[in-house]
């Protein structure tokens, strides 16, 4: 069964998309309760090395990329940096199950929610979508065959 080229070509934009309400929404909930989140982020002995940058560097990092992934032109860097975004987040909740005790979850809004193994889940089906965009993005901007 083959797959209608009117609608693949609307898949990059359709991921893009629950990127930028994914990383819009974080974003926004992270800067509506910084000081909880930059305290989060300070509990955590991974990252107390980098706590003076880790927050805002994460905040705009998500704000850059759903910027990029908004515009045709600039939406492949977008998902790339979606990817690169969501495997560091993934490498991070996998150290912090494996490495740390118990960390609070500095994700913001309702994602906090999630145990850490159900962020793993999350990020794994997010890491698929930016991986399957890359592809089919890549082919339609190359134009492959």
């Amino acid at each position: 069964m083959r797959v209608p080229e009117s609608f693949t070509k609307k898949i990059p934009w359709m991921f893009s998309l629950l990127f930028i309400l994914l990383f819009v929404y974080a974003a926004v909930s992270k800067l509506l309760d910084f000081k909880t989140f930059e305290t989060q982020i300070g509990q955590s002995s991974l990252l107390s090395g980098f706590f003076d940058w880790v927050p805002w560097g994460v905040i705009t990092s998500e704000i850059v990329a759903a910027l990029l992934l908004a515009f045709t032109k600039t939406r492949l860097l977008g998902l790339y940096l979606s990817l690169t975004l969501m495997l560091l987040f993934t490498v991070y909740i996998t150290m912090i199950l494996y490495f740390s005790a118990d960390i609070p979850c500095s994700c913001g809004g309702v994602l906090e929610a999630l145990g850490w193994k159900g962020h793993l889940i999350f990020n794994g089906f997010f890491i698929v979508i930016a991986l399957l965009g890359i592809l089919i993005q890549r082919k339609q901007e190359y134009n492959f065959n």
